[in-house]
């Protein structure tokens, strides 16, 4: 990122250079947008690889940590991780889950996203780390959530660790204006990728989609009749 993208102490790169380079890395692209969207149109655009970004700057007063996303947010967290193929796979597998899936569905497939692409952890040669974009844009909580010594983040206490499982992430519930009770841990990003697309597989849905990467566009696997109002 900073060899291509222009990251720096002293330059805010531009939104535009990222976009042109994950899309030549994965095939990613950021879109900006003004805010929050809703679950279901945030994860279509995951869909078709394309990550809604948001362009404000968190307030000087919290620097170590914010509810919303900001732009350190997206480009500290997210943007370096979509530069990663298996990274990539693994959210565009959730967004073309998203695709005809009911509001339950929705539910379920935005936790998973919340316990893995914006908190997620992995392990790596023995010691447990971040790939999660929330926690790799807050100091406080990047060293809250990952390491064994106390104080850490500000606090004595200590988060629950579990396996990484997208059934049971689910449908566990989590805050979203305090540091994480709980935290899901993968093997590897291909493990945590392998675990998600078992699940997406398993939704009860009227169809499942895959993705064309040379018309960027999806096509799913029977007929589909719409409905007039």
């Amino acid at each position: 990122m900073k060899r291509y993208c222009g990251y720096s102490n002293t330059r805010i790169p531009q939104a535009q250079d990222i976009s042109e380079f994950l899309q030549r890395q994965t095939g990613f692209r950021l879109r900006p947008v003004a805010g929050l969207l809703s679950s279901r149109d945030f994860l279509n655009g995951l869909a078709f690889r394309v990550f809604f970004s948001t362009q404000y700057l968190r307030h000087h007063s919290k620097p170590l940590y914010t509810p919303e996303p900001d732009i350190c947010h997206e480009l500290i967290g997210h943007a370096p991780m979509f530069a990663d193929t298996d990274f990539a796979d693994f959210s565009q597998e959730i967004g073309l889950a998203s695709l005809g899936a009911s509001d339950e569905e929705i539910k379920k497939l935005a936790a998973c996203y919340w316990h893995s692409v914006e908190f997620g952890l992995v392990k790596e040669s023995g010691s447990t780390k971040a790939y999660g974009a929330g926690l790799l844009s807050s100091f406080g909580e990047l060293e809250y959530a990952c390491s064994p010594d106390r104080p850490a983040g500000g606090t004595d206490q200590r988060p629950e660790l579990r396996n990484w499982d997208p059934k049971e992430a689910g449908i566990t519930e989590f805050p979203i204006t305090t540091y994480q009770p709980i935290y899901f841990v993968a093997q590897s990003l291909g493990d945590a990728k392998d675990r998600m697309r078992t699940y997406c597989e398993h939704l009860k849905k009227p169809f499942h989609a895959r993705y064309n990467p040379l018309t960027s566009s999806v096509w799913v696997d029977r007929a589909v009749k719409f409905s007039g109002s």
